[in-house]
């Protein structure tokens, strides 16, 4: 009950702060793709969640959500085959943009040299197989394709106003998106209210950014997700 409280808490923000742009900004609005967003972020999470507790866990010995991940990335997969999302639309895809990895590659380079810096500097407890197995696939595997593909899409097509910074077009589905990936990281609800983690949300919807930015620059999906699993991964490697 918890969890989708806390869900709720979500999609009326999400409702809310999308209403206020798109009356500021009517006429690149379209409402009904706020809806079909916030229809996306509710059946993630449902799924996620193992519809919160009322499917069976068919992993209960696993310290690790696979089956809520795995459904997720099912159901990402087959809302992306819809004609109106589309698997190369929403960036699954291994085809890179020409000329996109002369300026992709460096960034993800530094990425990377951040997080192994992090990694040797605050090291971790030891890892299992499964905990190492779990962090180089089911996070980026899961996420970036929800968050930087369908859910992006589908923010991208309510609000279609752009604004050009550092090579690509950035509008408010970008910046809606990084917020969400935040809010599912740092806000919740518990014993009867509301909580929000700054800490939790800074170190989350802010490297997000970064991956928007590898998304719309490459038109893939492909370094965002090794990025992605890389930084959630080295800490458990070295």
């Amino acid at each position: 009950m918890n969890a989708l409280v806390g869900l709720c808490g979500t999609l009326l923000l999400l409702l809310l702060v999308g209403g206020l742009i798109g009356i500021l900004d009517r006429e690149r609005f379209a409402p009904r793709w706020l809806l079909i967003a916030a229809l996306l972020v509710a059946i993630n999470d449902g799924l996620l969640t193992r519809v919160y507790g009322t499917m069976p866990n068919l992993l209960a010995d696993s310290d690790w959500n696979w089956q809520g991940k795995l459904l997720a990335l099912a159901a990402t997969l087959a809302i992306a085959t819809l004609p109106r999302f589309g698997w190369r639309r929403i960036g699954l895809t291994l085809a890179q943009a020409p000329g996109s990895l002369k300026a992709a590659l460096p960034v993800l380079v530094l990425y990377c040299a951040f997080f192994v810096a992090i990694a040797v500097a605050f090291p971790t407890g030891t890892a299992t197989g499964e905990d190492i197995a779990f962090q180089l696939t089911m996070p980026g595997l899961e996420e970036e394709p929800f968050y930087r593909g369908i859910l992006l899409f589908a923010l991208d097509q309510a609000f279609t106003g752009r604004v050009r910074f550092l090579g690509v077009d950035w509008g408010w589905g970008a910046v809606l998106s990084c917020l969400l990936f935040g809010m599912a990281h740092a806000f919740g609800f518990s014993n009867g209210q509301f909580s929000f983690d700054a800490l939790a949300m800074a170190l989350t919807a802010l490297p997000s950014f970064i991956a928007v930015w590898l998304r719309l620059r490459t038109g893939s999906l492909l370094l965002p997700i090794v990025m992605h699993n890389f930084g959630n991964a080295i800490s458990m490697l070295i």
